[in-house]
C-alpha cells in the first residue's frame, strides 16, 4: 500500500489459463503473532458472492479447507459486520457431518466462534458458512464508490480493500497475513459488468434474468489481505511482457489516460522478473483505477490486481501534470515490487510492515531512477530522507520494526518511519554492502522464502552471507531503535596532503535537548570538496582520513541515514563552496541545516545564507527545497503579520527571479524538474503573497488560459486567495464537473482558502452529499492545514456525521492528525481530552504526535524566529 509523496508546498495549497506454481514453504504460523486461537489453519477458500450493489449489501458462501491440529470444541475465525445463516462441518473425507455449531459473534474481537457438541477430533475438514455483510462506502472491506460520467449519468462500482485487516469484512476468514491459503472465487454479477479479480476469468455462465456467473481460476497461496474483488461498468486494455499479461481497467471512456501506466506496467515487469531473479508467478497483473480518494492510501498491491485511484494511475490531457506523471510511474512501480516483496513473500505479522512498504518504496525509486534518468529523481533521496527524519526526531517516534498489538496499532504502522525511513535505510546498506551482493542477498531471500512468511532477521541473514559480511549489526541498530544519530565533525586537521576528522556521535532530536543517546553502528563517508571519498563504520567515537586538504563534507552521496554537525568555521568553509557540490550534497547540506537550525543545534540562520549563496542555475530541485523553506518560514509567522511582510518580501526577492526565468508558458521538450519547479514556484509565491503572481494567475483563471500544466497550480492559488465570489464560482464549478479525477480536486480545493469565513463553508459543505463520500474527509483535511483548530473542532462536533467518512480503524490518526499544524497551545488539551474520550489508550500514538508537534511549533517562534528576524534586518 502506497501513501503517495506529496509535496509540501502542494499539501499547503491545495492510490487466461491455469499457471503452475513452486511448492509452498513450511507453515510458519506456529510462531507467529495472532490474535486468533492456535491450532486450526485454512489451506483453501472456495468463494461465491452475489452483491446487490443498489442495496449496499451481499451475499456470501464460503467452504474453507481447515487443518484441526488437536481436539476442538470450537473455530474461531475473524468476522466483521457479517450475519450468518447455515453452517456446517465435516470431514475431508467421507459423508459424516457434525451437528450445527452454535455462533457467536463478536464484534468487539472481530471474530466468530462456532461451538459444537462435542470435540472435534484432529485432521481435516471442509467448514460451509453461509452469510450476508455490508458493502460500505470508504475505502475498507467491499465498498461502493459512486461517480459521475460525461453521458451516462451517475455509476456505481465496487471494490474491495482488505490491508491491513478488513477481509473479515468480505469473508470470514483467517484475517492475518501467516495464515496463507489457496483462494477460488466465484461471483453473480449484472451481465453488462465486468468483474475482476486476482486470477483471471476460468468460466462464465448465463444465469438469465441479466445475472451472469464469473468463476476465477485458483491463486497461488497468499494472504487474505491480498484478495481482491471489482465490478462496475469497465473496459481494460492489455499487453504482454515477458509471458505475462499487464492490462490497465478503468470506468468506460477513460482507458486512454491508462496508457502511460500499461506501457510501464510492461517495463517495470522485465526490470523486477530480472532484478529478482524470480519470474513474476501469475498468468496477469492488472491494474484497477477506481474514482474517489482515501486520507490513508492511494493503491494496494492486490496480486495481480492492484487497485488505485484514478489520481494516481490516469493522465488527464486537461488536467495532468508532469509531477503528476512521476507519481503515477512510482507508484505503479511500489505496487509492482510488492508482488515479490509482500505478496510472494510476506511478512510474518505486522510488526514487519516495512519489510513490505520500505523495499518497495525502495525498489521504486531505483527502479524510476534507472527507467526516467531524464526525471533526476535521485535527488528525491534526501527528501524521502526528511520525511523519515520529521517524525523520528520527536518522542513519539518508533523503530521500525515495532510490536503490533492490536488492529488499530496495524493501521497506525502505515506511516513515514515504516515507507521512508525504511527506504532510506535499505539505501545506506545497499551502499554499504555494495549493489551486487545486495542484489544477491535479495534473490536468495526470495528464493528461500517464496509462498510463506518472514521477519527482518531473515533478510538479513541472506544480506550477511551474499556479502560476505555482516550487514545485521547496523541493520539491528536502526531499526530495531528508534531516532537519528547525529555525527559530530569535532575537528579537522590537514597533513602531507590528507585531512584527517576526529568524529564522534550523538543523537539528533527536536524536543528533547537532554535526551541520552542512543549508540549506533554509523556508516560514514566523507571526503573534501572535489576529492575522492573515504568510509568508516563508526561506532561512539572515530577517525577518518581522506585525501586532499580544504572544506569536508561528510555524509558525501547522501546514502545514510544521520544528520552531520560541523562546527562553525567547518560550515563556513562549506558555505564559500557551496556553488561547487554535487546537486545531491546541496541538498542535503541544506536540509540538515535548516533541521538543526530549528532544533536549536545549529544557528537558525545557517539555512538564509546556504539560500543567500544559491545561484538561479542550481538544480531544480534545490529550489524547489528553498521554496519550500520559505513556506515552512512563513507558516510559522501566522499571526505576527509585520515580521511575516517582512519575510515575504525577501522570499519574493529570491524567488521570484527564477520564476520570471522560468516564464508561465511551458516550453516544448523542457525537462520534467523544470516543469515541477515553474508550478511550484507559483505556488509559493501565491501563498506569500506575491502581487505579480495572484494577478497572473487570477487573469488566467477569469480567461479561462490555463495550460493543462498549469491549471492546478493556477486553481490552487486562486483558491487560496479567494474571496466570497471567487469561492461560489469555483463551487458552481465542481458541481457542473463530470469528470471525477477533476471533480474530486476542485472539491478539496473548495476548502483551501486562507480566509476563515471560506473555510468554514467547506466544512458545512462537507457535511452534506454533494461532495461525494470520498471526499468529504479530505475537504475537512484540507481546512486542517490552513486552520487546524477550526478543523479540529468542527470535526470533533460533528463526530458521528464524520465517522462515516472514515473507516474505523483509522479514525485515531484522523482526528488527531487535523490539529497537528496549530500553534496555538489551548488545542493540545482538546486533542488529550478527545483521546482519552475516543481512542484506545494503545493507539494514541497519533494524537501524542500531533501534541508534540504543536509544542515543538511554539518553540521555534519563540526560540527560532527572532534569529531570523535578525539575519532578515541585516540582509533584507
Amino acid at each position: 500500500m502506497r501513501k503517495p509523496l506529496v509535496r509540501a508546498l502542494a499539501v499547503a495549497l491545495a492510490g487466461l489459463s491455469p499457471v503452475a506454481f513452486a511448492a509452498p514453504a513450511a507453515d510458519t504460523a506456529e510462531q507467529t503473532t495472532t490474535q486468533l486461537p492456535r491450532g486450526v489453519t485454512p489451506t483453501h477458500y472456495d468463494v461465491s458472492i452475489v452483491p446487490h450493489a443498489e442495496k449496499l449489501s451481499f451475499d456470501g458462501k464460503v467452504s474453507i479447507d481447515v487443518t484441526v491440529a488437536q481436539p476442538t470444541t470450537s473455530i474461531t475465525l475473524n468476522a466483521l459486520g457479517m450475519t450468518f445463516g447455515k453452517v456446517s462441518l465435516a470431514p475431508a473425507k467421507g459423508k459424516a457431518t457434525f451437528a450445527a455449531p452454535k455462533v457467536a459473534v463478536d464484534a468487539d474481537a472481530q471474530t466468530a466462534t462456532f461451538t459444537f457438541d462435542h470435540a472435534i477430533p484432529a485432521g481435516a475438514y471442509r467448514l460451509s458458512l453461509e452469510y450476508t455483510g455490508k458493502i460500505g462506502t470508504q475505502a475498507n472491506g467491499l465498498f461502493a464508490i459512486d461517480y459521475d460520467t460525461e453521458h451516462d449519468g451517475k455509476k456505481r462500482a465496487l471494490y474491495t480493500q482488505f490491508e491491513n485487516s478488513d477481509a473479515r469484512r468480505f469473508i470470514p476468514s483467517w484475517d492475518e497475513p501467516a495464515y496463507k491459503a489457496t483462494f477460488t472465487l466465484d461471483a453473480t454479477v449484472p451481465s453488462g459488468q465486468m468483474a475482476v479479480s486476482n486470477m483471471p476469468a476460468a468460466s462464465k455462465k448465463d444465469l438469465g434474468n441479466g445475472l451472469t456467473k464469473v468463476s476465477f481460476a485458483a491463486t497461488p497461496k497468499m494472504s487474505t489481505y491480498l484478495v481482491f474483488f471489482g465490478l462496475g461498468d469497465f473496459e481494460r486494455a492489455t499487453t504482454m511482457s515477458d509471458g505475462v499479461e499487464i492490462g490497465v481497467i478503468t470506468q468506460k471512456g477513460k482507458i486512454s489516460q491508462a496508457q502511460f501506466t500499461l506501457d510501464s506496467g510492461k517495463a517495470v515487469l522485465q526490470e523486477y522478473n530480472a532484478y529478482f531473479g524470480v519470474p513474476y508467478p501469475l498468468p496477469k497483473l492488472d491494474n484497477i483505477a477506481s474514482p474517489g480518494q482515501s486520507q490513508f492510501f492511494s493503491a494496494m498491491e492486490n496480486w495481480g490486481a492492484i487497485y488505485t485511484f484514478e489520481y494516481a494511475l490516469l493522465l488527464d490531457p486537461s488536467f495532468s501534470t508532469p509531477s503528476d506523471k512521476q507519481e503515477v510511474f512510482n507508484t505503479a512501480a511500489h505496487e509492482m515490487a510488492h508482488q515479490w516483496f509482500g505478496d510472494l513473500v510476506t511478512m510474518r505479522w505486522w510488526d514487519d510492515l516495512w519489510l513490505n512498504e520500505g523495499f518497495a518504496s525502495w525498489l521504486a525509486s531505483r527502479t524510476t531512477e534507472r527507467l526516467h534518468p531524464e526525471w533526476h529523481t535521485e535527488l528525491e533521496a534526501v527528501g524521502i530522507r526528511e520525511q523519515a527524519m520529521n517524525q523520528d526526531s520527536i518522542a513519539t517516534t518508533h523503530p521500525v520494526v515495532q510490536h503490533v498489538a492490536t488492529v488499530e496499532q496495524a493501521s497506525q504502522a502505515f506511516d513515514s518511519i515504516t515507507y521512508s525511513k525504511g527506504e532510506s535505510v535499505i539505501r545506506m546498506l545497499e551502499a554499504y554492502v555494495g549493489p551486487d551482493a545486495w542484489r544477491k542477498g535479495v534473490q536468495d531471500y526470495i528464493k528461500a522464502h517464496a509462498y510463506s512468511n518472514t521477519v527482518s532477521d531473515d533478510l538479513w541473514k541472506a544480506i550477511d552471507t551474499a556479502a560476505g559480511k555482516s550487514v545485521s549489526t547496523i541493520a539491528h541498530d536502526f531499526t530495531l531503535q528508534p531516532g537519528i544519530p547525529l555525527v559530530r565533525v569535532e575537528s579537522v586537521s590537514c597533513a602531507n596532503g590528507s585531512t584527517t576528522l576526529k568524529l564522534s556521535q550523538g543523537e539528533f532530536t527536536r524536543d528533547r535537548p537532554d535526551k541520552t543517546p542512543l549508540r549506533w553502528h554509523v556508516p560514514v563517508t566523507a571526503k573534501v570538496v572535489g576529492g575522492a571519498p573515504a568510509s568508516t563504520l563508526l561506532d561512539g567515537q572515530g577517525s577518518l582520513t581522506v585525501a586532499g586538504c580544504g572544506p569536508v563534507l561528510v555524509n558525501a552521496g547522501q546514502t545514510a541515514y544521520y544528520r552531520t554537525a560541523y562546527k562553525p568555521e567547518q560550515f563556513k568553509a562549506l558555505q564559500d563552496v557551496f556553488t561547487k557540490l554535487e546537486p545531491i550534497d546541496q541538498l542535503g547540506l541544506v536540509s540538515d541545516t535548516w533541521a538543526q537550525g530549528m532544533a536549536g543545534v545549529q544557528p537558525t540562520s545557517n539555512v538564509l545564507d546556504l539560500i543567500k549563496a544559491t545561484p538561479l542555475d542550481a538544480s531544480p530541485l534545490l529550489w524547489d527545497e528553498i521554496s519550500g523553506n520559505f513556506t515552512s518560514l512563513d507558516a510559522y509567522y501566522d499571526g505576527d503579520a509585520k515580521q511575516q511582510a517582512v519575510l515575504r518580501k525577501y522570499a519574493v526577492s529570491r524567488l521570484s527571479p527564477k520564476l520570471d526565468e522560468l516564464g508561465w508558458e511551458p516550453k516544448a521538450g523542457e525537462a520534467s524538474p523544470v516543469a515541477i519547479l515553474r508550478s511550484d514556484l507559483i505556488a509559493s509565491l501565491g501563498r506569500l503573497g506575491d502581487p505579480k503572481v495572484l494577478a497572473e494567475a487570477r487573469r488566467r483563471y477569469e480567461t479561462d488560459k490555463m495550460p493543462a500544466e498549469l491549471r492546478k497550480v493556477i486553481l490552487a492559488v486562486v483558491a487560496y486567495n479567494a474571496d466570497a465570489a471567487t469561492w461560489d464560482k469555483m463551487h458552481a464549478a465542481a458541481k457542473a464537473e463530470k469528470t471525477p479525477l477533476v471533480k474530486d480536486r476542485l472539491y478539496t480545493l473548495l476548502a483551501a482558502p486562507k480566509d476563515n469565513a471560506l473555510a468554514k463553508r467547506a466544512l458545512e459543505l462537507a457535511l452534506t452529499d454533494e461532495p461525494g463520500a470520498t471526499n468529504s474527509a479530505a475537504m475537512i483535511s484540507r481546512v486542517g492545514n490552513g486552520h487546524p483548530e477550526l478543523a479540529f473542532e468542527f470535526a470533533t462536533a460533528h463526530k458521528e456525521k464524520v465517522d462515516t467518512f472514515v473507516d474505523g480503524t483509522s479514525s485515531s490518526r484522523y482526528y488527531p492528525g487535523l490539529a497537528r499544524n496549530s500553534l496555538d497551545l489551548a488545542t493540545i488539551p482538546k486533542i488529550e481530552a478527545f483521546a482519552q474520550k475516543y481512542i484506545a489508550a494503545t493507539s494514541r500514538r497519533e494524537a501524542e504526535s500531533a501534541v508534540a508537534n504543536i509544542r515543538y511549533r511554539n518553540q521555534v517562534r519563540k526560540e527560532r524566529l527572532p534569529a531570523v528576524d535578525a539575519w532578515l534586518k541585516k540582509n533584507g
